[in-house]
């Protein structure tokens, strides 16, 4: 994480929503903003969902840039409060830079075609039916876990700990710990297991037992593809994020404040 940030060209790219859109006219002559393709970084208006379709579409474009945030959404774990005395320049000027490392998801379908994609949250694995997945776990090629039986298991990022993870009883992991929390959702056998945390250069692949009597879908966060037969997850390094926070505000911070709540 770095003091101070030094960006002079700024676009401003705002959600569909009603309180992003009027946030983006009250900041259309706010200062000299550039296009996308121009800018050396982005001021967010939305929420997380519209935050997260950001930052997949940088992926996706190859061009990734430091991305500023400003909650016009509900919950905007990653964005920043939109009440300041200081302009959206002067506070991006003083953000703290917090990186992420998203990961890299390739599902096989039943069907045998392969999808690729990437997520900056979670990748989870989901039952389709009434019907108890059951799942061969390995890590690093080496199988960790004959048979969960489960409603689903997820990874997740340190960024996305605090999401689906923390809401499936996971482990809160601090930002700049490399590590990934590999969580089951409601585990039936073994009943006990509360999941691992692994270090971030760990690959996980998930074998689908009985995929035709007990169908799964992966989701990486908000891609969803059926019926798998497979799913291969890692982290996505050369693909880094960078978000922007104000001081005392950071991402980091927040991960605190949700592990001490009362």
């Amino acid at each position: 994480m770095t003091a101070k940030t030094k960006l002079q060209r700024l676009a401003l790219v705002a959600s569909d929503g009603e309180r992003a859109q009027d946030a983006a006219r009250a900041l259309a002559t706010a200062h000299d903003w550039v296009s996308p393709d121009e800018a050396e970084a982005l001021v967010v208006l939305g929420g997380d969902g519209f935050m997260l379709h950001v930052l997949h579409r940088m992926i996706d474009l190859d061009r990734v840039i430091p991305a500023y945030g400003l909650n016009h959404g509900t919950v905007g774990f990653l964005m920043n409060k939109t009440k300041s005395s200081r302009t959206v320049a002067e506070r991006v000027g003083r953000a703290r830079k917090v990186t992420v490392s998203p990961l890299e998801m390739i599902a096989r379908t039943r069907s045998g075609e392969e999808v690729r994609s990437f997520a900056i949250n979670e990748v989870s694995l989901l039952r389709e039916t009434r019907q108890t997945a059951k799942l061969e776990v390995r890590i690093n090629g080496r199988v960790r876990m004959a048979e969960l039986a489960c409603d689903g298991v997820l990874v997740a990022t340190p960024a996305g700990s605090t999401a689906y993870n923390l809401s499936a009883n996971g482990p809160i992991l601090p930002l700049g710990s490399h590590m990934l929390a590999l969580t089951p959702i409601s585990p039936f056998r073994p009943r006990r297991w509360k999941g691992a945390i692994l270090p971030e250069s760990a690959a996980v692949t998930f074998r689908v037992l009985e995929p035709e009597k007990r169908p799964v879908a992966v989701v990486a966060d908000q891609k969803e593809v059926r019926d798998i037969a497979e799913v291969h997850i890692a982290a996505a390094r050369q693909h880094q994020l960078t978000l922007l926070f104000d001081p005392g505000s950071s991402l980091e911070e927040r991960i605190f404040a949700e592990q001490f709540q009362v």
